[in-house]
């Protein structure tokens, strides 16, 4: 099997995978279609549509009862929410004394897709609370009412200031929420203290619930991706990351006790930490279809309870961006939620492209020249393996002549002896037949290595470049209506990464002697299915595979210049003329094992 076989059909099983991986559908559009033929089936029973009879159920008011006032935090289930507004350099944060809950959050400096502010979340799209039982009564802090025993504050620099929420039971029973935020932090301190509420508790209690749950909003333009880039991430208390299904509904029971929960977006995360760990804690994400949100995400975990009267609980709200020098900063592993891909496309991100990228941003140029750098530097520490494929298929191809006298005086009856007399040639030769493969394959980590990095680069996040308003996302100097389902757009980035590739190929056949023309035809095929899979995604990889492209062309137009046919001949030609040598590569012990196993085959097939 010769190089252009063997690259034809590792080629037919990447188009194959892509295929079956790229355009299968999607959560959403599986969703709503299930939304749709519920729709249908409900109209037909003579139902109401589900949203006008959820409508009309959040529409009932919940009329106050003289009797809950008797009840175990009766006085805490009626009130008028308050609004608490802490701010710092970072974050404006608005808690409500509803619940004692973070209401909202804002980040300064970031903007959504739009324009518009960015907000993390906001009113009921992000629910907090505590749930235990108390004789007669199930109870749920984030409907009761907390006194607030402080006011709002803005604070800077190494400054810290607290606040404290209230829910009462008694004079000397009570749960306190105690948030503390410092000056330039994106991290929201809370501590719970359940004062004498050991013995207001069921007997039967051996911990507090705790009930945590937040709708994302869109905060991009390709919300399809962003729901996609966006999962639940925890940290248990041995330090393993793990994470619950990206691209579709997941759900996990955990026996381990949690360090963290993470709540990412696919360029921003809230993340809780709790000191003393989160424990058989149940996560639960959930696709979302409507406009304008992404995910909801739920986690409920148990607390134990002190022996004493009194318990306390200490917690940690990130609220931040999902920037890797930033999360690695904060430590405790946060760095571990943005995706840098698995085995050696995680290390080459993390300890060769991270630190480069690092090292050019420290000069403040536009992104676009940043990319382009990155790629002249790889693309140079890649040229000694780049050169040497070239001068694998430059004997490759002198050799072609030979191999194809070889192939016309044994035929194709007989693929055993072919295969002896072609391997006899490159003995003699001194020719791999593999040599140009082998380089080629040892850069393909390097190209999928960026396939995860520049996707959730966070920042090329509102970053222009030349047409393009923003490298985070795709492009789209021409949208139409929606074909097929999948595309309604045309990225001119895709297109001349797409065109370059193209035109690549073409100089490879051109220069190429006798190709085969099955390989012709992948090679022009490829490049059009990866313009449909690549159009929709971010400007800056495509950017950066348009100059990959270039390069590798410029390349190989410059290593053709040095690489004569004809002195490749006359070296081949002078290395047959001397003796044989005994000394054989692993590649030509393993060929002529596999040679010798298959003719044994043959013969016993044949004695039969």
């Amino acid at each position: 099997m010769d190089r252009n076989n063997i690259l034809g059909f590792i080629l037919i099983f990447a188009i194959l995978a892509g295929s079956f991986y790229f355009l299968k559908p999607s959560q959403d559009e599986i969703k709503k279609e299930q939304q749709l033929q519920d729709s249908i089936s409900r109209a037909k029973n003579g139902q109401q549509p589900l949203a006008d009879s959820l409508k009309i159920a959040q529409a009932t008011p919940t009329v106050p009862d003289s009797v809950l006032l008797t009840q175990p935090f009766g006085a805490s289930s009626v009130g008028t929410e308050q609004n608490i507004v802490l701010e710092n350099e970072r974050l404006i944060v608005q808690l409500s004394s509803k619940g004692g809950r973070v209401k909202k959050v804002e980040l300064k400096g970031e903007t959504n897709f739009d324009g518009s502010k960015l907000v993390l979340f906001d009113g009921d799209n992000n629910r907090f609370g505590l749930e235990f039982n108390v004789p007669g009564k199930a109870v749920k802090t984030n409907d009761l009412y907390f006194q607030p025993q402080g006011q709002g504050f803005t604070v800077a620099g190494s400054e810290a200031k607290s606040v404290t929420l209230r829910l009462n039971y008694a004079a000397d029973k009570y749960i306190d929420y105690i948030y503390t935020l410092a000056g330039n932090d994106y991290n929201l301190k809370l501590d719970v203290k359940a004062v004498g509420m050991k013995d207001v508790m069921d007997v039967k209690s051996q911990s507090m619930l705790l009930n945590w749950q937040t709708t994302l909003l869109q905060k991009e333009r390709n919300v399809k991706s962003e729901r996609e880039k966006s999962a639940l991430y925890y940290r248990d208390v041995e330090g393993d990351v793990d994470h619950l299904s990206e691209t579709s509904d997941d759900d996990e029971k955990l026996e381990k006790s949690l360090n963290w929960i993470a709540f990412k977006q696919h360029f921003f995360s809230t993340v809780l930490t709790s000191k003393e760990g989160l424990n058989n804690a149940n996560l639960k994400s959930t696709f979302m279809t409507e406009d304008g949100y992404v995910k909801t995400y739920q986690a409920t975990a148990e607390l134990p309870l002190a022996t004493a009267a009194d318990s306390q609980y200490g917690f940690s709200f990130f609220f931040g961006p999902n920037k890797y020098k930033t999360l690695k900063a904060e430590g405790n592993g946060f760095d571990k939620i943005i995706n840098m891909g698995w085995g050696p496309m995680s290390w080459i991100n993390k300890f060769i492209t991270v630190p480069i990228f690092d090292f050019l941003d420290g000069f403040n140029m536009n992104y676009g020249i940043v990319i382009l750098i990155l790629t002249l530097f790889l693309k140079l520490i890649m040229f000694p393996l780049t050169y040497k494929s070239y001068q694998s298929m430059g004997k490759m191809r002198v050799l072609k002549p030979q191999l194809d006298e070889i192939k016309a005086k044994v035929g194709d009856d007989n693929p055993m002896l072919l295969q002896q007399e072609q391997m006899k040639l490159y003995k003699q030769a001194g020719v791999n037949p593999l040599g140009g493969c082998l380089p080629l394959l040892l850069q393909m980590p390097f190209t999928l290595a960026f396939f995860f990095f520049f996707p959730n680069l966070f920042e090329l996040r509102g970053e222009s470049f030349l047409w393009v308003k923003d490298l985070s996302t795709y492009d789209a100097p021409i949208t139409f209506p929606s074909l097929f389902g999948f595309i309604d757009h045309i990225s001119l980035m895709c297109v001349l990464m797409t065109i370059t590739t193209l035109l690549t190929t073409w100089y490879n056949n051109a220069t190429t002697a006798g190709a085969n023309n099955q390989m012709k035809y992948i090679g022009y095929f490829m490049p059009l299915i990866f313009f449909f899979v690549l159009n929709s995604f971010p400007a800056g990889l495509n950017y950066y595979y348009f100059l990959s492209a270039v390069l590798t062309f410029l390349t190989q137009v410059l290593i053709r210049q040095f690489v004569n046919d004809d002195k490749i001949l006359a070296k081949i030609e002078e290395k047959k003329k001397k003796p044989a040598s005994d000394k054989k590569s692993s590649f030509q012990t393993k060929m002529e094992e596999m040679m010798r196993a298959q003719q044994a085959a043959q013969q016993n097939k044949n004695k039969k």
